[in-house]
């Protein structure tokens, strides 16, 4: 019932936060998007000992603007909408998980469209502050699932959305987020919630900007060599124990494809100290031979979807050498790049810093952040 009257003020409050917009011209296709969720915690895993709470519920608000595009890329991706989203949730036990408070980029990626209704898909990754977590001062051991205040947030929405008019649409709709810290304090089993929706947007001067049009001339489906290091820290077994650096290596071929993806394969390399650390302590395991056991080689392949200076990358890989501690056969990336030089000709023809969630299906390994280069 909170969460209803939470809603309601926010849905009278819209025309009046936005009213110095409408004098501006380019507040055209800028809009605010609230909903109000409620759904269920699933127990992912075997390991995740917390009460399920009967219901959660949450609010959910997304500052939108619907490209127009000024931008090639804009062009390409048949004018998408992007968006910062601000998100409350309440797990609905709140001395166990207590709550959540998130900010998050998103991206809208229409499916159907029509002149009344639209199907849609919204994708958001961003920080997640979450206000119970495991600890044993005070004592509190019983969320295992949430190690650390801070958070990776991700969340998935889709829609089933009504025009009303160039102002207002009205939405019902399904949604998923996850929360988890990758693995960098333990115990970090994340929490995955599940459920619906139902809200309204309001576009203070229309929803419809006046799209720009160009003839855009493909880009060459270009070959590229491409390099990563990326660095990462896990935290040990032991609960709230100490972080160990894992150090990553990547190397692949990509090859740009539609003018507005790259699709890319080649092997990943990662050094696991953690697990070094723990052959040494169990030396009577792997004697003489720990650093052998501690490293993985896998073989990847994934597609890169390009925005601009931004990139982002869904990524599947099957491990061909095991470390010592197994946690899967595949495993998956999802994360960004954002670049710091794009050409056509010359020697680097890309540069870029680089973030993504490494997981095992539902179960985060850890986030790693670093650069590359094409050549």
């Amino acid at each position: 019932m909170r969460q209803t009257r939470l809603l309601l003020l926010i849905c009278c409050c819209l025309p009046l936060g936005v009213l110095r917009a409408q004098e501006t011209s380019n507040a055209d296709g800028f809009g605010i998007e609230a909903n109000l969720f409620q759904g269920k915690v699933i127990k992912h895993s075997a390991k995740f000992h917390l009460p399920v709470p009967d219901m959660s519920t949450g609010v959910d608000v997304n500052f939108m603007w619907k490209t127009n595009g000024k931008k090639e890329w804009q062009q390409r991706r048949r004018y998408p909408t992007i968006g910062i989203g601000f998100a409350y949730t309440n797990y609905g036990i709140d001395s166990i998980y207590g709550r959540c408070y998130s900010i998050f980029p998103n991206l809208v990626i229409p499916l159907i469209s029509g002149n009344k209704l639209e199907w849609t898909l919204r994708i958001g990754d961003g920080m997640g502050y979450v206000t119970r977590t495991y600890s044993r001062h005070p004592f509190d051991t019983i969320n295992n699932a949430i190690g650390s205040n801070v958070n990776d947030y991700a969340t998935f929405m889709t829609d089933l959305r009504y025009h009303l008019n160039k102002h207002w649409d009205f939405q019902v709709g399904a949604n998923f987020s996850h929360i988890s810290n990758a693995s960098y304090k333990q115990p970090n089993l994340g929490i995955n919630l599940y459920g619906a929706h139902f809200g309204i947007r309001y576009f203070p001067t229309t929803s419809e900007p006046k799209k720009i049009k160009r003839e855009l001339k493909p880009l060459s489906n270009r070959w590229l060599a491409q390099f990563r290091l990326s660095l990462a820290y896990t935290g040990s077994n032991a609960p709230l124990g100490p972080a160990f650096p894992i150090y990553l290596a990547s190397a692949y071929a990509s090859k740009r494809w539609i003018s507005k993806n790259k699709f890319f394969g080649g092997i990943d390399y990662s050094y696991h100290t953690n697990i070094y650390s723990f052959l040494l302590n169990n030396n009577f395991v792997a004697a003489g031979t720990e650093a052998d056991h501690s490293y993985k080689i896998a073989a990847f392949a994934g597609n890169e979807f390009l925005l601009g200076r931004v990139g982002i990358v869904l990524q599947v890989g099957y491990y061909i050498k095991q470390a010592y501690q197994i946690q899967g056969t595949y495993y998956q990336k999802l994360g960004g790049n954002l670049y710091l030089v794009q050409k056509e000709h010359g020697p680097i023809k890309e540069l870029f810093v680089c973030g993504y969630l490494k997981t095992h299906l539902s179960v985060a390994e850890l986030a790693e952040f670093g650069m590359g280069v094409g050549f």
